[in-house]
């Protein structure tokens, strides 16, 4: 497989696209906002330049980095050659099943088609699609060029050879490869999403504020960040949606969202993407703002 095509051009798209064009793949970029392409090449210009800032890559291979990546507003020339295709939209899921519609009719017969998804069912988005077998997810952990993770999701379809390809794939790519199989939350969402609402009604009923939390795992746990300050990285709306489907998913009353967290995304405080969530940060920067750093409730 040399040629992959990304459908999204947000976070974890333009990681995606970043790390294939770095290992040489030609990678198509594909994203209906002009300008959401523009912002994505931008980020993964500047984070090769962080990179040869550390001596990770030199300047001949960032030129060949961005060379490798080519832009389309039209997921039908945008997929038309792909031999993998990975989704990396928004976590909702009527957008992806229409997204895997539109693959399985532009893809080519014999591509892959893989969901960044990190929660919804692998076995349903192949439902509508004409290739069960090639249906697969790859979940990558954000930042995609540092973290070495990837959850390869196993639907109810996917063929052995379509698992060990994307196995083989993701090892070529320096990346670490497990294997799970197809629950809500898979492995990763399943166990991290539970530990940061739980922090949430940890902070909504009164326990402690949002420093002390954080210190606590940070100091008494040894997480290099702590969970609330975790979910504004990953964004609280994600957060919430990824504990919906979890909530959907199992019937289980434990992974109910805290009604701080679906508040505080109703008001738009969605984390470091807003600005604001359980902390306030610098303008379009990940810093704390140390004036204000912590935000009591």
């Amino acid at each position: 497989m040399k040629k992959i095509s990304i459908i999204g051009s947000g976070t974890m798209g333009n990681g995606i696209a970043h790390i294939f064009a770095q290992f040489g793949f030609e990678v198509n970029l594909v994203d209906i906002n002009k300008n959401a392409l523009d912002r994505a090449i931008r980020t993964i210009s500047q984070n090769l330049d962080r990179q040869v800032i550390k001596g990770a890559v030199t300047e001949e291979k960032k030129s060949e980095t961005l060379n490798n990546i080519k832009t389309f507003t039209s997921i039908e020339t945008g997929v038309n050659t792909a031999d993998l295709v990975i989704e990396a939209a928004t976590e909702n899921t009527e957008l992806k099943l229409k997204i895997f519609r539109d693959l399985d009719a532009f893809a080519p017969a014999e591509a892959i088609l893989a969901s960044n998804t990190s929660s919804i069912s692998i076995t349903q988005i192949a439902a509508v699609t004409n290739r069960g077998d090639k249906i697969i997810g790859m979940h990558f952990m954000n930042p995609v060029p540092v973290m070495k993770l990837i959850e390869v999701i196993r639907g109810y379809q996917t063929s052995k050879e379509t698992t060990e390809k994307i196995m083989l794939l993701s090892e070529n790519l320096h990346k670490i490869p497990v294997e799970v199989h197809d629950y809500p939350g898979f492995v990763a969402n399943r166990i991290l999403m539970p530990m940061i609402n739980e922090a949430i009604y940890t902070l909504y009923e009164g326990v402690a504020g949002v420093y002390e939390i954080d210190t606590v795992m940070k100091l008494g746990m040894a997480h290099p960040m702590g969970p609330l300050q975790l979910a504004d990285f990953i964004g609280l709306d994600v957060c919430l949606a990824i504990l919906k489907v979890l909530y959907d998913g199992f019937g289980n009353p434990k992974y109910a969202p805290c009604p701080l967290l679906v508040n505080m995304v109703a008001a738009g405080k969605k984390g470091i993407k807003t600005g604001e969530g359980f902390y306030q940060y610098m303008p379009g920067s990940k810093d704390l703002i140390v004036s204000n750093k912590f935000k009591k409730s």
